[in-house]
């Protein structure tokens, strides 16, 4: 799959992908001040360089289809609709949050929002990614499923059993290496010697590209056909996108490992930079009316703060809510 993308984009697309990579970047600024003031706690994994993927997703796929993620999940929320609000109290373990306040910054849902976490083990979601996508084919719709993990659940045996009944079924599904180089702190140099991980998928025999992730065109692009491909019927895709973030793995990591040339390197390729001058470059805008939308998205998210700060706690009587089920069936017991 090319680098470069071949497609022609309106004014519309630009615009709506510079609202979300703004959005998801100023929010997680945001979280990150807060986190430091500790009014966040616990894990929390900034999605700061990598926002091109769930911008270009938006407008790629459709509000029905189904979206699971490993725990690197604000900007999946956000992309998909849940409002910084929710978000944001969310973060703060407030009952207003998406998930009621018991998941916290790992464990991001929105069953509106078709959005199915949020998950905290790594490669856990991948199967479930591929179990939305039997759903879907068993009730004869057109919708499909697209999971998201990092370079890291690459190395887990359940990406390799799920490849293969996902090919087996021809699932209507599209799976996302977001391979940001590093697994925690380790590169993939470090863990692998096939370092073009979307070679993986050939041993299914399943279509498999890579793709340039700081470029919501190419994203959306990569995104479109494998779309295509699933509602057709013809089963998977596996895309390995190419990123980076800016921040460490999580709050707790200075990100050591990495020399600041190679992350200065990086950011010559922000995709908030690059859409913004492609923006001015076609006469979208003017530069007055993206601040003036930037200014918005600020007060949007200051906004949050104010709300988190001032939701309650959920109940003790929640605790049980949402893990245990009543049921009627029989269970053996011992």
């Amino acid at each position: 799959m090319s680098q470069s993308s071949t497609l022609t984009f309106s004014k519309e697309q630009y615009m709506q992908w510079f609202r979300t990579i703004m959005l998801v970047r100023r929010f997680e600024e945001k979280s990150a001040q807060l986190y430091g003031q500790q009014k966040i706690r616990g894990f929390c994994h900034l999605y700061i360089g990598q926002e091109a993927l769930v911008a270009g997703m938006v407008t790629a796929l459709t509000p029905e289809d189904k979206v699971i993620t490993a725990y690197r999940d604000h900007g999946h929320a956000l992309a998909l609709g849940v409002s910084a609000n929710a978000v944001m109290a969310e973060l703060y373990g407030k009952a207003t949050g998406c998930s009621g306040g018991k998941g916290g910054s790992m464990h991001m849902f929105s069953k509106e929002h078709n959005f199915f976490g949020g998950h905290g083990i790594v490669g856990a979601q991948i199967p479930l990614g591929a179990g939305l996508a039997l759903a879907e084919q068993y009730n004869g719709t057109k919708n499909l499923s697209i999971t998201f993990f990092g370079d890291g659940a690459v190395r887990q045996g359940a990406l390799h059993e799920t490849f293969n009944m996902a090919m087996l079924w021809k699932l209507p599904a599209i799976f996302v290496c977001e391979n940001n180089q590093y697994a925690m702190g380790t590169s993939v140099e470090r863990t692998t010697n096939l370092l073009d991980i979307y070679k993986i998928g050939a041993a299914y025999d399943m279509p498999s590209f890579q793709v340039d992730g700081m470029k919501c065109e190419t994203v959306h692009e990569a995104l479109v056909e494998a779309a295509a491909r699933a509602r057709r019927g013809d089963g998977p895709t596996f895309l390995e996108i190419k990123t980076y973030r800016y921040r460490g793995h999580s709050m707790s990591d200075p990100a050591a490992y990495r020399t600041k040339e190679e992350v200065a390197e990086y950011k010559t390729k922000d995709p908030l930079e690059t859409t913004k001058a492609t923006i001015l470059e076609r006469g979208y805008a003017t530069e007055a009316e993206l601040d003036q939308i930037e200014a918005d998205i600020m007060a949007e998210v200051e906004a949050s703060v104010t709300f988190a700060e001032n939701s309650p706690y959920p109940d003790a009587s929640e605790l049980f809510t949402d893990v245990y089920v009543e049921s009627d069936y029989p269970f053996i017991r011992d």
